[in-house]
């Protein structure tokens, strides 16, 4: 089976939901509230920590993919696209943004995701400092 590029793109999406706090409805009108830890993409099956349904706390839920009506983010994702562009203005023409794996690749061996900055060298450093100011600057947004 082959994935579109939309496929993708959406499988991306939801990849950015991930350790999020989301609110799932159900086919049947059930609310699902939680931190989306997981899912499986074949059937579109997830998990939910720490989830409430109807004033009842779960540790955890695991929901139906064929169950889900919709998927809704409570909090701003983060704009990977954003921080892409704040580094190609640092480093020109070394920043290479891999949209549907959601990361960023700085002069190809520094790596940029959502949860930080891996590499080594000295120019580790100057990256973190971009990616730190730029996550500030978005929870102050």
């Amino acid at each position: 089976m082959s994935v579109t590029s939309g496929g993708r793109r959406f499988i991306a999406e939801l990849n950015g939901f991930v350790d999020k706090s989301v609110k799932v409805v159900t086919v049947r009108g059930t609310s699902y509230e939680g931190k989306l830890i997981g899912y499986e993409a074949g059937t579109l099956t997830i998990c939910l920590e720490d989830a409430t349904v109807n004033k009842e706390k779960y540790s955890r839920a695991i929901i139906r993919g064929d169950a889900i009506s919709e998927i809704l983010l409570k909090e701003k994702p983060f704009d990977m696209k954003g921080l892409s562009d704040r580094l190609q203005k640092m480093f020109p023409n070394m920043v290479k943004y891999y949209e549907d794996a959601g990361f960023i690749t700085v002069m190809e061996r520094i790596r940029v995701t959502v949860d930080g900055v891996e590499g080594t060298g000295p120019m580790v450093e100057r990256v973190k400092k971009v990616y730190d100011t730029y996550v500030l600057e978005m929870k102050g947004a």
